[in-house]
């Protein structure tokens, strides 16, 4: 058998409820209804038996002893005219001087008398004529003597049709809270059903383990948001993309993250975002957020992280790798094209001049690659340094290094020389492009090297192409005056660069002299030595 949806089970209990909660107020209030509708006859039974109490014939028939047997009329004629079923007077012996039944008259009562205290008294009395709502009164004579008591009462078939005439209105009122009560059960049926769009509870339980199990178990991060951009999920690795404290969730996201571009992004004021490549200071991100709605109605957003440092680096050594291969291939087009003019002057039998151009190919390569040698000193700068001449002269562009003769080693920079190879390497690439591409008919490229104080070093690059046309968005990540390219991320080389300066404890400063120039300060950690100057 098919089990009742969530819904319908909801109602069912709700209405179950609601009869159950109707059905004890009904009787409740009945029983109130009844203790009240007595209390009203009880009270209205004394005030017939004070009447007869306070009858002048009476109390004067019953002071002389009732030799004329009036009592009995006089008390019939108030019963009738009140509408009690019985108004019952008692002399001080007990014995009776009125009564619905003639037989009864002049008979004892089997209680004592309770209103010879003086006063009043109601109650329910079991009598001759059956249940009724019963009070007594005292019986005085004309001098103010008790001389018996008056009880009247009204039978129980009286205040039955009392209370039988009231249950309408009760079942009345009964029956609109069940009708409001089932609308309401109904209109929360509704909402219940739409807040959980149809949903079952075991699809819900599924669901919830299902999303559990995903979330946790992949490396990704994930988070998502609600309408009002609070953190409603975030699974570890978006904690640890994000750096996330534990307390995020029900917070506003905009809240947990320092101002920039990934807050920016993640948060929504970029509006919807694909695959955004955003770099922190630990990790190069591949962003993503996306709205999410169901059956029109917003449900917030999903941000999803995708951490591709690692990546990151490899492209990086990939370019490194590529920049090599280019010097390479420069240098063996050049070397080729001087093979060529050597085989020439041979065949020509010109074997001076052949010896000349190649002790002067020989000299002015070796004086550049030792003078580097000898002013620079790290193997791996003067490596780059090489090759990047190479690269500016294949591209047409010339690349002088100048280093002050009061530079010092390169050693003595306190930054790792993998990062001051991503330093130089960048700053030396965007140069060479920038010249290439400026539209200048002499290109040109000017790498610098001096300090800048006794604890600081200076590298400047310089180039005389078109310059940077916004300073203030150079350094900021995802921005690029290059055209994309496919597969392949474009502004964060720069942001890469600024960033690992910034590590470093040095800072850059951009400006358009002629083109762009960039110089970037360093610490050191020691007193710098004599260097000379490299064209």
């Amino acid at each position: 058998m098919r089990p009742r949806r969530l819904s319908t089970r909801i109602l069912a209990s709700q209405l179950v409820v609601l009869v159950v909660v109707v059905a004890l107020g009904f009787l409740l209030f009945t029983r109130e209804l009844r203790s009240a509708i007595d209390r009203g006859y009880e009270a209205r039974a004394l005030s017939i038996a004070q009447a007869a109490a306070d009858n002048g014939e009476i109390q004067s028939s019953m002071a002389s002893g009732d030799p004329q047997h009036a009592v009995a009329r006089l008390a019939d004629s108030l019963r009738r005219a009140t509408g009690a079923s019985y108004v019952v007077v008692i002399d001080r012996a007990r014995v009776r001087h009125s009564h619905p039944d003639p037989a009864l008259i002049g008979q004892k009562v089997e209680e004592p008398l309770i209103a010879l205290d003086g006063r009043g008294h109601v109650g329910i009395d079991d009598g001759h004529l059956g249940r009724s709502a019963n009070g007594r009164a005292p019986l005085r004579a004309p001098d103010g003597t008790i001389i018996g008591e008056v009880s009247a009462g009204i039978l129980e078939s009286s205040v039955s049709d009392a209370m039988a005439s009231s249950l309408p209105t009760l079942w009345g009122y009964s029956g609109i809270a069940l009708t409001v009560g089932v609308a309401v059960s109904l209109l929360l049926t509704r909402r219940l059903k739409r807040q959980t769009f149809g949903l079952e509870l075991d699809e819900i339980a599924e669901l919830l383990q299902e999303r559990e199990a995903m979330l946790h178990g992949i490396s990704e991060g994930v988070a998502t948001v609600d309408v009002q951009g609070r953190v409603s999920l975030v699974n570890e690795g978006a904690r640890q993309l994000l750096r996330l404290g534990s307390p995020a969730l029900h917070r506003p996201l905009k809240d947990l993250l320092p101002a920039g571009r990934l807050r920016d992004l993640v948060t929504g004021e970029s509006g919807e975002v694909v695959d955004e490549t955003v770099l922190t200071d630990d990790y190069v991100l591949i962003v993503s957020r996306r709205p999410v709605s169901h059956a029109g109605r917003p449900l917030g957003a999903v941000v999803t992280l995708r951490d591709r440092t690692e990546l990151a680096g490899l492209l990086r050594e990939l370019d490194g790798i590529r920049s090599l291969t280019e010097a390479l291939r420069a240098q063996q087009h050049e070397h080729a094209n001087r093979m060529h003019v050597l085989a020439g002057l041979l065949d020509l039998g010109r074997y001076d001049d052949a010896q000349r151009y190649v002790t002067e190919v020989w000299a002015s390569t070796a004086a550049t690659a030792e003078a580097l040698r000898d002013q620079v000193g790290d193997p791996t700068i003067v490596a780059l340094l090489l090759a990047k001449i190479t690269i500016a002269a294949e591209r047409g562009v010339e690349l002088n290094v100048v280093v002050a003769t009061d530079f010092g080693a390169v050693e003595d920079i306190d930054v790792r020389p993998q990062a001051l190879v991503s330093i130089i390497g960048n700053l030396v690439d965007n140069a060479i492009d920038a010249a290439a591409t400026g539209g200048n008919p002499h290109p040109r490229v000017e790498v610098g090297l001096r300090p800048a104080s006794g604890h600081e070093v200076e590298i400047t690059v310089a180039d005389n192409g078109g310059g940077v046309a916004d300073v203030e968005q150079i350094f900021t990540d995802g921005y690029s005056t290059k055209p994309p390219r496919e597969g392949v991320p474009r502004g964060i080389g720069l942001a890469l660069v600024h960033r690992l300066i910034i590590r470093s404890g040095g800072h850059v400063i951009v400006d358009n002299q002629g083109g762009a120039r960039f110089r970037v300060t360093l610490p050191v950690r020691q007193a710098a030595g004599v260097l000379g100057e490299v064209r």
